[in-house]
């Protein structure tokens, strides 16, 4: 599991109470950590402003991986990444398949979490993993 591979450990999964994110979750829980899981069935219908809002509200946590729906995390990372490697915003801007992971720093922490402020420092691809 490519998270596993390179270090890739959040504190906290927010994850969409939908069957196929749900099936995911268990997915990489079989090959990861995923920290404390909470379910929001927000992450069905909220849009990508709806899911940085959901970022915020868990803050305090260093880092949290989203499981949610397109095309809301394609939104949400497009949206988000003002800066980052060459190479990822390329891939980024291909398109945000099916158990892509963007990885997304910002230097305030998550609370501070905002379009534009954000560095994509990769890009994950089930192909390209």
């Amino acid at each position: 599991m490519a998270m596993h591979t390179r270090g890739y450990v959040p504190d906290l999964t927010l994850c969409s109470t939908a069957v196929r994110a749900r099936q995911t979750l268990e997915g990489i829980a079989g090959h990861a950590d995923t920290g404390r899981v909470l379910f929001l069935d927000t992450l069905y219908s909220d849009d990508a402003t709806g899911y940085l809002n959901s970022i915020r509200e868990h803050g305090a946590s260093r880092s949290v991986l989203v499981i949610g729906h397109n095309p809301m995390m394609e939104d949400l990372a497009v949206a988000v990444s003002g800066d980052g490697e060459t190479e990822a915003l390329g891939a980024l801007g291909s398109g945000f398949p099916t158990s892509g992971l963007a990885v997304i720093y910002f230097d305030g922490g998550l609370a501070k979490a905002a379009p534009g402020a954000g560095r994509l420092r990769a890009f994950l691809t089930p192909s390209g993993a």
